[in-house]
């Protein structure tokens, strides 16, 4: 069984898409450093992508590729979001998954800002 690995970035992946204006999304937050949507297949009450404007794959690609400002851009955009949706008192998960073993589906770094309701075990042992 051979190793997998990150994908490379793919500019027609469906986050590049949504940032070029091609595909729709229903927005929450944008600023110069991050965009910021309503995920298509909610698995909470709410669920949030928070999506870096620049191409990136993973936060590895993001920490060794960005530059300062722009990495505390989009971290600051996380918690802007957070407290735009109402969930930071109550609490909320972040999730950000990072290659084929996590289940990551889109070759783009992104956030999931999930709450509005207990969320319960972050895993669940086998």
């Amino acid at each position: 069984m051979g190793v997998e690995t990150l994908e490379p970035y793919d500019d027609n992946n469906i986050f590049a898409r949504i940032l070029r204006g091609e595909i729709p999304a229903r927005p929450v937050y944008e600023d110069d450093h991050a965009f910021a949507f309503h995920d298509i297949n909610p698995q909470a009450p709410t669920h949030v992508l928070v999506i870096p404007k620049g191409r990136y794959v993973s936060w590895a690609d993001f920490a060794a590729k960005a530059a300062d400002g722009e990495i505390a851009g989009f971290v600051r955009a996380v918690g802007a979001v957070a407290r735009e949706l109402g969930i930071e008192e109550a609490g909320y998960r972040l999730l950000a998954n990072a290659g084929p073993n996590s289940h990551q589906e889109v070759p783009h770094l992104h956030v999931h800002i999930f709450g509005g309701k207990k969320l319960g075990p972050m895993l669940v042992t086998p």
